[in-house]
């Protein structure tokens, strides 16, 4: 839910969430945004430049989780 959260709070690039998300390891940050990738939550594009990077964003499945996740925070 917190890699959730940070994508939906402007985190766009790995080193994005590694400060959003202090104490989640660089290996389990990798692990979680490729599970998300692959249920349809975030999706990732590759940016050619240099150095290439990744940048995530979510999909419209991802912001109604994002939302959902927002709600249980509020409350």
């Amino acid at each position: 839910m917190a890699t959730i959260y940070a994508c939906s709070s402007g985190a766009a690039r790995f080193n994005e969430f590694r400060q959003s998300l202090p104490g989640v390891s660089p290996t389990t940050l990798s692990e979680r945004l490729d599970q998300l990738e692959k249920a349809g939550v975030v999706e990732r594009t590759l940016v050619s430049g240099r150095p290439p990077h990744s940048e995530y964003r979510l999909t419209p499945r991802g912001e109604r989780l994002a939302a959902a996740v927002a709600g249980l925070l509020a409350k």
